[in-house]
């Protein structure tokens, strides 16, 4: 369902979709992320804004944290791991913020692209 309204929150804006794919990519890798280490009940709360130039989406969960960032892929026969080194390779800017026994969240940040075919650029974003 994240998918779905960021997405058409995007492309009602006329953002490119190369710039859509990119943060659906980023926001599913964090959601899975969520579900994976999220905690026992694996609930986990997406906010997003759209504005001055920028998408910005946090995932927060109520797990024990993040591990450390990776330097490098895994190795290729290792079926997980890889989500992390994705969000950091198609959005411009990513965070983490962890709280013991609260939780962490994912801040997600890409600068958006406009569609070239659109007749023109709104002039005023919406949050999500």
């Amino acid at each position: 369902m994240v998918r779905r309204v960021l997405g058409d929150a995007l492309r009602s804006l006329n953002v490119s979709e190369t710039c859509i794919a990119d943060m659906l990519l980023a926001v599913s890798e964090a959601c899975s992320n969520a579900v994976r280490h999220g905690g026992p009940a694996n609930r986990y709360e997406v906010t997003a804004s759209i504005g001055c130039g920028h998408c910005d989406v946090r995932v927060a969960d109520s797990g024990a944290g993040v591990p450390s960032m990776p330097a490098h892929f895994p190795p290729p026969d290792t079926e997980n791991g890889r989500g992390l080194l994705i969000m950091r390779s198609v959005v411009d800017e990513i965070s983490f913020g962890t709280e013991p026994g609260r939780g962490t969240t994912v801040h997600l940040r890409k600068t958006l692209a406009w569609d070239e075919g659109a007749k023109a650029r709104p002039r005023a974003l919406a949050a999500v």
